[in-house]
């Protein structure tokens, strides 16, 4: 059995951003197994078939720290650019071959940063060719309206208006959930995995 639920969050005054008001943030939780899970994506899209807002231009950064990557699962919306700066003591060769954005971004030295744009949606299995053990997801969605859960299961999605949405949820190892919500004030909902 797969549900999910969200819990909606306060109404933004949305004073600052006009186009905000009437916004809720959705929060919720993941759980597999019965435990918490972590690194799990979830995203909303709206049912009535309405166009994404365009991408918001800020900075998403896939950190390479201790031959590993931070964040190990990043979600964006197409056509977003991530900087995938070296920060560690030795060269890295990113790239992904299969599936979602396909890249190689060759070797490059500490403090160097290169940059791809994920310019179509799919799920990206991001590796280094010098060191096996490195591996991260980015996972680009064409909604904005999307989160990663955090280590207590955990996510929020900021400025959803409230209506009708197809929710999706994606982890490593797992097959997707999907199904359908009405999001409005005090409306609670969870997502399970088996």
């Amino acid at each position: 059995m797969r549900w999910l639920v969200f819990t909606v969050g306060a109404l933004l005054s949305g004073a600052s951003n006009p186009a905000m008001i009437g916004t809720f943030d959705v929060a919720g939780t993941v759980h597999a197994g019965g435990k918490p899970k972590q690194d799990a994506v979830v995203w909303l899209e709206p049912a009535t078939g309405q166009p994404a807002p365009p991408v918001a231009k800020k900075s998403v950064v896939l950190d390479q720290r201790t031959s590993t990557f931070y964040p190990h699962v990043l979600a964006v919306q197409v056509g977003t650019t991530v900087d995938l700066p070296n920060n560690d003591r030795v060269f890295h060769n990113v790239f992904s071959f299969h599936d979602g954005k396909k890249f190689d971004l060759g070797l490059y030295p500490v403090g160097a940063v290169r940059r791809v744009t994920f310019d179509h949606r799919g799920l990206s299995r991001v590796f280094c060719n010098i060191h096996p053990n490195m591996a991260a997801y980015v996972l680009a969605v064409e909604s904005p309206y999307f989160s990663v859960s955090d280590s207590q299961g955990r996510f929020t999605i900021a400025s959803v208006p409230p209506g009708s949405y197809t929710y999706h949820a994606w982890r490593a190892g797992a097959p997707n959930v999907t199904g359908s919500v009405v999001l409005e004030a005090g409306k609670p909902l969870e997502i399970t995995w088996p």
